[in-house]
This record gives structure tokens, sequence and C-alpha cells, in this order.
């Protein structure tokens, strides 16, 4: 089948490779002349392990390719899938459609025969209704289908999540665009990987529902872990004990300091929007989404305990700022909290992250980058784990402690054991629902 995707960001991208390596034609289009360019030298605009690889291979084979010109693209196409950004819109917490509908409009003026128009992005329940208006009210004589088809996509794990998905979700309202989805997903399907057929506005629902009940799990363990830090409990083996309940399950139950990225936290402020339009307020959402707020500034408040009172003066080394391990992406990440603070307390922070430098440069002025934690922790007054990159898995302790000009760390992943820490010749330790030591001394 052919197939256009329009934008290349982190889902058209990894979406319009991979539905190249299922066989499809697929034509990725992008406004961005620069990005079109680097696509066509075989450069990846975003880190996602694997993508590169991918890519190379369906280009070589001529299933894929790039453009800027969208009506070229879009001419025959038996389906055209819309993935452009729907950022938080600024003032009130919707999601902003403008670019879904200016490329609604741009698609349906390029139409040249039957067509399935499938939203990929995450939109609120009744866009795809809005996007066929817009489709029709721009050509009127157009042959058309809408479908809605979310994506379920982990960064740093797009591509085994697209390939060996939990579900395929995909909202349709004819047999003849549902035809073509089928065929469009065939390899999935004949894998036996479940594809859940529903109406647009359920499909539309879904992806705000599962992405705000796993954005509910995350809080839920880190204000369990601000309790246990009182009563002197440890979270991770609170974690454990719930997880292998079969109700409940081990995944999203890691303490941290609180969710960040491209989905969570737009789409739960989005759903609480929505649940207000409707009169039907989504209260664990705002209240995920508050708590979710607190237990960010609540790191900077340990931070400055286990300087001392302040970080003015001090030196702070802080080991990854993304707001995961295996992307580039800075979006909503802690350390646009966390690391803003240090440096406005008087800190002097040196960073290091594997991948984060090109958004991270931009986003936290007044920072130092530097490529080897060894480095980055010399002559440091504490050193924070803010992002568990497996290059910070390891790290020789009582090397960094020897290297500190007072070793204290600050573990916001509860990467290492309390007494591998303290053995190592570290004075002062704190986690996130664990018992530390050295504060009270």
């Amino acid at each position: 089948m052919k197939i256009a995707m329009v934008g290349t960001g982190y889902v058209g991208l990894v979406s319009g490779v991979c539905f190249s390596d299922f066989g499809h034609e697929v034509i990725c289009i992008d406004k961005d002349p620069r990005k079109i360019e680097m696509l066509e030298r075989g450069e990846v605009p975003i880190y996602e392990p694997g993508l590169d690889e991918v890519m190379a291979r369906n280009v070589a084979a001529g299933r894929l390719s790039f453009t800027g010109d969208l009506a070229s693209a879009v001419a025959g196409a038996d389906a055209v899938f819309i993935a452009v950004g729907t950022p938080t819109r600024r003032g009130d917490g919707h999601a902003d459609l403008t670019y879904v509908m200016a490329a609604a409009e741009e698609i349906a003026n390029a139409l040249t025969g039957y067509c399935v128009i499938v939203t990929k992005s995450t939109v609120p329940v009744g866009t795809n209704r809005k996007v066929a208006d817009a489709v029709r009210a721009a050509n009127p004589a157009a042959d058309f289908d809408v479908a809605s088809n979310p994506e379920f996509l982990r960064e740093g794990a797009a591509i085994d999540d697209f390939m060996r998905p939990d579900r395929v979700v995909v909202g349709v309202e004819t047999d003849r665009a549902r035809d073509v989805m089928a065929d469009i997903y065939r390899p999935l399907f004949l894998r036996e990987f479940p594809i859940v057929y529903t109406d647009l506005e359920s499909a539309e629902m879904i992806k705000y529902a599962a992405n705000a009940f796993l954005a509910t799990k995350i809080t839920f363990i880190n204000e369990m872990a601000m309790l246990c830090e009182k009563v002197g409990a440890d979270i991770k083996a609170v974690s454990k004990g719930m997880g292998l309940d079969g109700r409940i399950g081990n995944k999203f139950l890691h303490a941290g300091p609180g969710y960040g990225g491209s989905c969570f936290p737009k789409d739960t402020s989005a759903l609480a929007r929505i649940g207000q339009d409707y009169a039907s307020p989504c209260a664990i959402t705002e209240t995920v989404i508050a708590v979710n707020d607190k237990v960010k500034r609540r790191m900077i408040d340990k931070l400055v305990d286990l300087c001392g009172g302040s970080v003015n003066g001090k030196t702070v080394a802080v080991l990854g700022v993304t707001f995961k391990p295996n992307t580039d992406d800075m979006r909503e990440s802690a350390s646009l909290t966390i690391v803003p603070a240090l440096v406005g307390g008087g800190a002097k922070v040196r960073v290091v992250d594997p991948q984060g430098r090109r958004e991270g440069e931009a986003l936290l002025p007044g920072v130092a980058w530097v490529e080897d934690p060894y480095d980055a922790v010399a002559e440091a007054d504490a050193v924070l784990l803010l992002t568990e990159w497996n290059e910070f898995r390891a790290l020789d302790l009582s090397r960094i402690a020897k290297a500190m000009a007072t070793p204290r760390m600050a573990d916001f992943r509860n990467i290492y054991p309390v007494e591998d820490v303290q053995g190592a010749g570290f004075e002062a330790y704190i986690a996130i629902g664990r018992k530390g030591f050295g504060l009270e001394d």
C-alpha cells in the first residue's frame, strides 16, 4: 500500500519507518527543509535506538522516502497519517489542534482518489469528526474516510513497541476504511497481535485514559515514597510487594522525581480539560497533575538539605537530564525544574548526559556540560543521579567519593544500595522513599 506520513517528529518518523519495514511504500512529509535534508542524507533528527538502521534498510530497498511536497506525496495514497504535534495550548491546558487542522485542509486539497485520513497524533475526543468536517469544507468532492489510530510508543523502545505491540487501536466508521487499516496492519494480524476496532470516540479516549492511568501509577508510588520517608519504610520493598499482586502489576511502580516526557504531562492536562468541558471532572487526573508538580519541587528541598541548607557557592554534578534514558527528549523532564533552581540558588552545576546536550544547551542555561561523569564530580560538593542511563548504573563509587570535595549523593532513581554508597566513603546519601544516611549527624 502507499502511505503518506505527515510529520517527521517522534511519532511520525518512527511510524513511517516501521510501516515501510512492513513492506508498504511510505513517503514521510515535513515542512522543515532542514529536517528533510537530514533524513535524505540518512541522518535521524531524534535519538531512538535502532531507528537509523531500520530507516537505512528501507530507504535502500526503495520503500521509504522523504519530501517537503505534501501534494505529490498524498496523490494516489491509500492512507494519509496525520502525525503532527498537539502541544498543550498556552493558557487553558487544551491540546492545540492548529497543526492537525492545517494538515487536514492541505491533505483535502491534494486528494486524487479514495483515501483514509488517519489521525496518529494524540487528539481530544471529537477531533476526528472535526478533521472530516474540515476536509469536506476544503474539498466537497473528496472521497475519503477518517480513522483514529493512536500510538502507544515508549521513547527508547519505540521500534519494539511498534513491531510487537500490546495492542493496536483503530477507530473507524465504515467497512471500507476498516479494510484499508487491516491491510496496513496485516503483518501484525498474521502474528496474532491484538487489533482492537472501535468507534472514533472510543479510540480517541483510549489513548488519554491509558496515559492518565499510567501517570496515576507513577504519581501514586511517588506519593507513597514521600510517606515511606516519614515512617521509615523502604519504597523499593513496598513497590515489589505491590507489584507481585497480579491485579496491580509491577510496571510504572518505580519511585522517582516525577513523570515527564512528551505524553503524560500534556495528555493528563488535556484529559482534565475535556472532563471540565463536558461537566464530568476527572478529579483523580487533576490531583495527579498537582501531586506530580509537588514531587518535582520536593526534589529541590531534598537537595538543599543535602548541601547543608543552601546550594549557594556549591558545585553540583548532575548525571542525566533527559526525562528518561535512551532518548534525547527533554520535554517536561524533572531536570527542567531542578537544575534551574540549583543555578538560581547560586550553585555551579556540571551536567553529564549521553544524549541530552543537543536540546539541553538551550533549555538549561548557566550550566557546564561535561562528557565524563568522573570529570563532573571532581571537587564537587554533591552528585545528583537524575536519569538512570546504563552509563550511570555501574559507576566506581569509591573513585567518585575520593574525587569530590564533600562526597554527598542524591540518588533520585534509587539505583545504588545504601550500604554500597556508605561503604564507598560517602558522608551523606539521600534517595526517594528510602532511608539514607549522614543528614541526621
